[in-house]
Parts: structure tokens; C-alpha cells; sequence
């Protein structure tokens, strides 16, 4: 089934940074670059954790790439995700598979991208999920279809939040954004209360 446009609401998205970086954006003297790594779990975009400031801040101070964020910034967000492929969605899954498939067609066995790195149950590197994404987007332009102006999905992330629990403790969701233009505006985070809240949670 087609997926309508604007089926999703506004969203507030919050984007971990460098004060730098945050700062020009915010005077609008610059924008943010999409990620374009091949495990980027959503593919190619601009990623944003949806309602979750604390999250931004906290993987703005514990970057893999340390040396890139010399100043920890959450930079926050109004977006509207447009044409969005949804992946909370039950009725998008046929598509990821079809990408799979061409996938299986376009690379030789041993060459086919793989989710790496166990963590907590949970496959942190996802290389493949993030060549799938991309073939969708291939696929829908080959078609002549409208292109996906965002991405989003639920992570399960971190250990069981509770002995017991079917929750984990970083679960998150996370919006890719492919066209800088969703974005209605971005706004000041108040990053003293994310640094208190930082230290009530520890």
C-alpha cells in the first residue's frame, strides 16, 4: 500500500552536537550535513532523537569520534517528516524486504552487508538495515516514485531497565531527516537543566 504524505504529526527532534556548530545553525549561518555512514541504521540523513533532549546530550558527551565535539550542544528541532517511511509501521516491512532481495541480486554472498558488534542482545553496527534503507530509496526513484523525505524508527538499545523487564534502558526513536526542508525551525535547548538532569540520573 502507498504510503500518504504528512501521515505523521509535527515532531520535536533534538540533535547532539558541537557548540559551534549548534550556535551557526541557530543564527542561521549554517545547516547541519546528513550522516552518510554505512551503518546508520536509518540511512543516509540528518538524525534527530524524537523527544529526547537528555538522549542528545548524553551521546553529544560520549561521541565514538570524541575529537569532533569539543563543546557538547543539543540543538532542537521542529519537523514535520513529510513523506515518511515509517518503520514502527507493520505495513512498510514488504518493502524492506524487497530491498533485501535486490540486495541479494546486486551483491555476491560474501559481499552482502551485515549487522556486527552484539551488545546486550542488541546488533549495535548495522551495516546491512543501512544498505536495505538505501535500496529502497534507489528502488522508489528507479519507479519514478516520490522520494522518502524521512526516516524513523524504535531502537531497543542498553540492558533491561528493571530485573525482569521487556524494556530497555537507552531504547529510543530516532528520525532521519533526507530533506533539509522538513525542518519548519530550530530552537535553544536550555543545556544547564540537561546537565542536572545528567547528574540526578547518575
Amino acid at each position: 500500500m502507498a504510503r500518504g504524505r504528512y501521515t505523521l504529526p509535527h515532531i520535536l527532534g533534538y540533535h547532539g552536537c558541537d557548540a559551534v556548530i549548534g550556535e551557526k545553525v541557530l543564527a542561521g549561518k549554517a545547516t547541519l550535513e546528513p550522516s552518510d555512514n554505512e551503518d546508520d541504521w536509518l540511512g543516509n540523513g540528518i538524525y534527530f532523537w524524537v523527544d529526547s533532549p537528555e538522549r542528545a546530550w548524553h551521546w553529544a558527551n560520549n561521541h565514538p569520534r570524541r575529537q569532533e565535539i569539543r563543546k557538547p550542544f543539543v540543538l532542537g528541532a521542529l519537523v514535520y517528516p513529510a513523506l515518511c517511511l515509517n518503520l514502527t509501521d507493520y505495513g512498510v516491512m514488504e518493502q524492506l524486504r524487497l530491498a533485501r532481495e535486490v540486495l541479494t541480486i546486486t551483491y555476491r554472498p560474501e559481499e552482502v552487508p551485515e549487522n556486527t558488534l552484539m551488545r546486550d542482545g542488541v546488533t549495535m553496527l548495522r551495516r546491512l538495515d543501512c544498505a536495505v534503507i538505501e535500496a529502497v530509496h534507489r528502488m522508489r526513484k528507479e519507479q519514478n516514485q516520490d522520494p522518502y523525505d524521512s526516516v524513523i524508527g524504535a531502537f531497543e538499545e542498553g540492558k533491561p531497565a528493571f530485573h525482569g523487564a521487556g524494556f530497555r534502558e537507552r531504547t529510543h526513536i530516532q528520525l532521519a531527516v533526507r530533506d533539509p526542508d522538513i525542518v519548519v525551525s530550530y530552537f535553544r535547548v536550555d543545556l544547564e537543566e540537561l546537565r542536572k538532569s545528567s547528574m540526578r540520573a547518575h
